[in-house]
């Protein structure tokens, strides 16, 4: 039986489908341990792994970003990149990108001790990482630690060549289109974040363990034996270096039988599906739930041009200012059971991140994608090219536009989601635990 751990950031988006891998890790017949901060232990129980203590970065979102507790700087970053989204794409993602080195790459001394007594308390045969938490990868390689990369994002996450550059899409949506100029200062902050990140991590590399290959180019660090994308593997993807590592395609992170939220949630849908013939949820993520002016607009354009339609929000702090929409047709709540409520709705409208993409498309949803930030742009382009979704600009958005949309993707479903709804559920975490095993020399039980 291998012992495995699995380590997470102390964020709810990547936390809840690590934990899903490590489930299925541990009905595939290993021994699991979820190592992540303590208010994810939950998790670790819901995927029946033993849980260890690990922060690995200060900053964190246990569900709703605004709510965490965490340190009056790591604060001031959130509220800067949720002011920028105002601004548009450009402005998110040059703020994203400023932020980076104390969002991604903090105290990486001090995480290499961390992980240097996880290894010697819990000798596992060997770990899976979050991509992006690049502390733990440059960790693990200064100790020469066997370990899985699970890529949380878009696969562009992890730099195809040269030319890609960690924080600039390698597509975008047509509804946003920056300008070149808009571009090129882009390309100019990433390009000066991976100098930056490589410089720092062949610092920690050459202090630590001078005797280990050379870490090299930061954001292209990963295992050399196998890398998770939860991502569908789509044709037109950019295709990575051969690297001697499995590059394993897992489609989503929707554990097999998703428990039921009870009886509240269950009078919830009942209440709403008495009152209207459709059902539609809105949720932009546990950080842009803060955008309560564009919830506000969702809202209205929704009830202004679908009138048969009741609506399920996930509001987050900003759920008092919303809740005057209140009412037999509109339910706002601060947090929501997404992935169950994917099974009752006839559509959603989200944010572009990854899981509300993946599950979306596991649950035949349509979606109405609002990017915002981060690799919402590739996967809203992947979106509309898969013919899966539509995309609007929540910069530029009307209540006319986000309306009509919805009215749009409930008389027709859009013409790719059956057969990628149907690629995706052959596939799924327990799919990748297996791959996975055999990918880290360890055989699977369950097949």
């Amino acid at each position: 039986m291998p012992r495995i751990t699995v380590i997470s950031p102390p964020f709810q988006s990547h936390a809840q489908p690590l934990s899903v891998l490590a489930g299925a890790l541990s009905r595939a017949g290993s021994d699991v341990t979820f190592a992540c901060a303590p208010p994810f232990a939950q998790l670790a129980e819901e995927a029946r792994a033993s849980f260890v203590p690990l922060t690995v970065t200060p900053n964190a979102n246990t569900g709703v970003a605004r709510s965490t507790s965490q340190g009056v700087r790591e604060s001031a970053r959130l509220e800067e990149f949720l002011g920028s989204t105002r601004e548009g794409a450009i402005a998110a993602l040059l703020t994203q990108s400023r932020h980076r080195g104390q969002d991604m790459l903090a105290g990486p001394e001090k995480v290499l001790a961390e992980i240097r007594g996880l290894q010697e308390r819990l000798a596992p045969d060997w770990f899976v990482v979050d991509q992006l938490s690049y502390s733990v990868t440059l960790a693990l390689h200064c100790l020469g630690l066997p370990f899985a990369t699970f890529c949380p994002g878009h696969p562009t996450y992890l730099p195809h060549g040269p030319e890609a550059l960690f924080g600039v899409p390698y597509a975008w949506p047509r509804a946003v289109r920056p300008s070149a100029g808009e571009l090129a200062e882009l390309r100019r902050a990433a390009l000066g974040n991976d100098l930056a990140f490589t410089e720092r991590f062949a610092a920690v590399a050459r202090r630590h363990a001078p005797q280990v290959q050379a870490p090299g180019r930061a954001f292209a660090l990963t295992s050399r034996r196998a890398v998770v994308f939860n991502y569908p593997r789509f044709s037109w993807l950019p295709k990575h270096p051969p690297s001697g590592a499995r590059f394993l395609h897992g489609g989503h992170c929707v554990p097999p039988n998703e428990r039921g939220p009870g009886d509240e949630w269950e009078g919830v849908v009942g209440r709403l599906e008495s009152t209207a013939g459709r059902l539609v949820l809105i949720a932009l993520g546990t950080f842009l739930s803060a955008r309560d002016d564009v919830l506000a607009m969702l809202i209205r354009g929704i009830r202004s041009h679908c009138p048969d339609v009741a609506i399920v929000v996930a509001a987050g702090d900003s759920a008092p200012a919303l809740a005057r929409f209140a009412g037999p047709k509109v339910h706002v709540a601060r947090v929501v059971p997404q992935r169950w409520l994917l099974s009752r709705v006839d559509a959603m409208v989200h944010h572009g991140g990854n899981n509300s993409f993946t599950e979306c498309v596991a649950s035949a949803t349509p979606a109405l994608i609002l990017p915002f930030s981060s690799d919402q742009f590739s996967i809203a382009h992947d979106a509309e090219r898969a013919r899966l979704a539509m995309c609007l600009n929540p910069a530029t958005l009307t209540e006319v536009d986000a309306g009509t949309a919805v009215r749009k993707l409930l008389e027709r479903v859009p013409e790719g989601l059956p057969r990628w709804s149907e690629a995706l559920r052959r596939r799924g975490p327990q799919w990748t635990a297996d791959r996975l095993l055999d990918a880290m020399g360890s055989p699977a039980v369950s097949r």
